[in-house]
């Protein structure tokens, strides 16, 4: 079962990891106080989910990763160069994070089809609401900031 599963972890601690560092640049190019806390709460999440899913690895015998992807090198690349070509926009900003957002539900997604642990996938089930959530904040923010010209619109809905 662990040659699956271990795997299977293992990407989901790369994509965990590429959050972290998406939603850190995202933090760092925003210039709405709002937002940075939103984003430094999602690093946060993906740290955690790093950690977590490090630590079942190591319980199944593996070695856990603890390094990014080079796609999402380029995803964060291409987020500094759109943000950096609108002025760091907010609504860009938060519709690359989202996209990130929806590239880790669907590595979630395909991870609970196997055949886990059960303590492993608890884990993994958790974390899933997690990126959800993540991915939802980051949908319903976007659409504050899309809808309005002042973050006053996102403190009022917040």
């Amino acid at each position: 079962m662990s040659d699956k599963v271990i795997p299977a972890l293992n990407d989901l601690i790369e994509t965990s990891k590429d959050g972290e560092k998406g939603f850190a640049l995202a933090s760092k190019e925003s210039k709405e106080p709002e937002l940075v806390t939103l984003f430094s709460e999602g690093e946060q999440a993906c740290r955690t989910a790093a950690g977590e899913l490090q630590a079942q690895v190591r319980l199944l015998g593996g070695v856990p990763e603890d390094g990014g992807t080079m796609k999402a090198s380029a995803h964060r690349g291409w987020i500094s160069i759109r943000s950096a070509m609108t002025s760091r926009d907010s609504v860009a900003i938060l519709e690359e994070c989202e996209r990130g957002e929806d590239y880790a539900k669907a590595r979630y997604v395909e991870t609970l089809k196997l055949e886990l642990p059960e303590a492993v996938r608890s884990v993994v089930e958790r974390q899933y609401q997690g990126v959800v959530a993540n991915h939802d904040r980051m949908r319903d923010a976007r659409n504050r900031y899309r809808g309005s010209n002042s973050p006053r619109a996102l403190r009022s809905n917040v």
